[in-house]
């Protein structure tokens, strides 16, 4: 279970820059399922139509991933750091969710790499098909993932007492940190590190707006790291090691 978002919002409390902030580089590496702004498929990306969820759905899974982290329209403390709004990660979610609606579900992203360092096509907007019996294993995966937004949208929804979109941060903070949308907070945080972090062609990540906040490069093929690049250091971690990076880490052990 994660922190309670009145905690991890509260100025109070730890920023919800800190908690996040502590997590991408391991996002970045692992969200293959998941600078430089030349990748071609950022424009489509932007403008991508809804795949799965209705108006509506999508408007309350931007503004609850907005309260699990926010960019500046969401909070002033958050200026110069975009969050899941800049990021679009309620596409990314709308676009895994609806995956097996496209002719070729973007699933696995094709490679061997991205246009991102280096002239011509970007390689991993072209997805892989899927198999038969990896389509059947998606297909029931999906089905849980999208119940699971449905029902919990609804239970947002109806703790804001009809529209989780119309009701305050404060009062949207406190609904995301309640025992009734526990479950489902989980998931959207897990979805919006992804969302933010992951490689732009499964939607998120917009104008690699994650990677640059980080200082993360991205994926670096075909150009590589030159042997000195891979032999000096670059400098110190995006998070410095300060007193509540330490206190976020001794938080997120507890949690």
């Amino acid at each position: 279970m994660i922190a309670p978002m009145s905690t991890v919002g509260s100025r109070s409390g730890l920023p919800r820059r800190a908690v996040i902030t502590t997590i991408p580089a391991a996002a970045a590496a692992s969200a293959a399922v998941l600078g430089t702004s030349g990748c071609t498929v950022q424009a489509a990306r932007a403008a991508a139509p809804r795949r799965f969820f209705s108006e509506h759905q999508a408007a309350v899974v931007a503004d609850a991933t907005a309260r699990i982290a926010p960019g500046p329209a969401d909070d002033p403390a958050e200026a110069g750091h975009p969050g899941a709004r800049e990021a679009a990660v309620a596409g990314y979610i709308d676009a895994m969710l609806g995956a097996l609606g496209a002719p070729v579900p973007p699933i696995f992203a094709g490679g061997p790499w991205s246009n991102r360092h280096a002239a011509g096509p970007d390689h991993m907007a072209s997805f892989l098909g899927l198999d038969p019996v990896t389509q059947i294993a998606w297909r029931g995966r999906l089905a849980d993932t999208q119940q699971a937004y449905a029902s919990g949208i609804a239970t947002l929804d109806r703790l804001a007492g009809g529209d989780f979109t119309k009701a305050p941060a404060a009062k949207q903070d406190a609904i995301l940190a309640s025992k009734a949308a526990s479950a489902f907070t989980s998931l959207l945080f897990e979805h919006t590190i992804e969302g933010l972090y992951a490689n732009p062609e499964y939607g998120g990540n917009r104008g690699l707006a994650g990677w640059n906040d980080i200082g993360f490069p991205g994926d670096i093929q075909p150009r590589g790291y030159p042997s000195d690049q891979v032999e000096r250091s670059d400098g110190r971690d995006p998070v410095d090691d300060t007193p509540i990076v330490a206190d976020v880490l001794k938080f997120l052990g507890a949690v």
